[in-house]
């Protein structure tokens, strides 16, 4: 069984969720997620003789979500798992992320190499640091409703989701019933977000109408700020790594995402795919499954949880 609490992490509370005894795997969650994403990864880590933490991000769920936007840099959220790590008493973990779990972890790996030996990704490829800012570049290519755009001005997007959360917890993570879930990313002109869907889909089979409520009331609490402040980072984040430009991730490493993610399916997306040993030299397996979507780790947890034990296993071997 797992338990919770509050731990002291570099200067903010974080709320984590943990289990097991043995060396420490810490995983990191994406938006608009929490530490429950990982309801079924806990267990079974544990079980395979890992201590496994998982927290509420920075600006999610229970832990805290400090008011100023540039609080949510690269360097802050990589800062909480670095301080997450000493406040456990512990020197050295595997860390594992998804969707923005994934950059806190592949930048966890790549700043701190004598912390994080391991490093696991799910859905979001490592960094790849660009030729100039990401909202800079979007602008020069012509785009101009991505939704990293539409959430770029604090309290619109905010506005949007908490008008009425149960729904946008179920259009969000629950699929927004598109042919082409790549559609999704883009901001139809004058409307919102949530604007392809009427909200009144059915659940997928992986999403109970228990867990889309335990996500829809922690974010009545906590709003959608702080995890939208991640996105408002994201230029400065580009000129905070200048220093790691082309630099590699030598640990030993893992890639797993859903076939039908619209993140790896997407232009850039699928060009970083065939890229990934630029940046990881020692990726030890790259596993795309059939059939899944974005949110892997929940649609098809046997499989992810098979391939994280693995690799957790062999690398805490080595």
């Amino acid at each position: 069984m797992s338990s919770t609490r509050m731990i002291k992490a570099n200067g903010i509370d974080l709320f984590i969720r943990e289990a097991g005894q043995g060396p420490l795997v810490v995983l990191c969650h994406g938006w608009p997620e929490l530490s429950y994403s990982w309801r079924h990864q806990i267990p079974a880590i544990a079980a395979a003789g890992f201590h496994v933490v998982a927290p509420d991000m920075r600006g999610y769920g229970q832990s805290a979500a400090p008011p100023d936007v540039a609080a949510y840099s690269i360097f802050d959220l990589v800062g909480d798992i670095v301080g997450l790590v000493k406040a456990l008493g512990e020197t050295r973990a595997t860390v594992i992320g998804h969707d923005w779990g994934a950059p806190v972890a592949w930048h966890a790996a790549l700043f701190r190499p004598d912390i994080f030996t391991a490093v696991a990704g799910l859905s979001v490829p490592p960094p790849f640091r660009g030729r100039g800012r990401p909202l800079d570049l979007l602008r020069q290519n012509g785009v101009t409703n991505f939704y990293w755009q539409y959430f770029q001005t604090p309290g619109v997007a905010e506005a949007e989701f908490e008008h009425d959360v149960a729904r946008t917890m179920r259009v969000v993570l629950g699929g927004r019933g598109l042919a082409d879930p790549s559609a999704a990313m883009f901001v139809p002109e004058g409307k919102g977000f949530l604007a392809h869907a009427t909200g009144e889909e059915p659940l997928p089979a992986w999403l109970s109408e228990a867990d889309l409520a335990h996500f829809t009331e922690a974010f009545r609490k906590s709003g959608f700020r702080g995890g939208l402040n991640w996105y408002r980072n994201l230029d400065r984040n580009w000129e905070l790594t200048a220093p790691w430009q082309d630099a590699q991730i030598d640990q030993p490493s893992l890639f797993i995402a859903g076939a039908k993610d619209a993140v790896i399916t997407g232009l850039i997306g699928a060009k970083r795919i065939n890229e990934l040993e630029r940046v990881l030299p020692n990726l030890t397996r790259k596993l795309i499954i059939e059939g899944a979507g974005h949110w892997v780790q929940q649609e098809r947890p046997d499989e992810v949880n098979a391939a994280l034990i693995r690799f957790l296993r062999e690398s805490s071997a080595a």
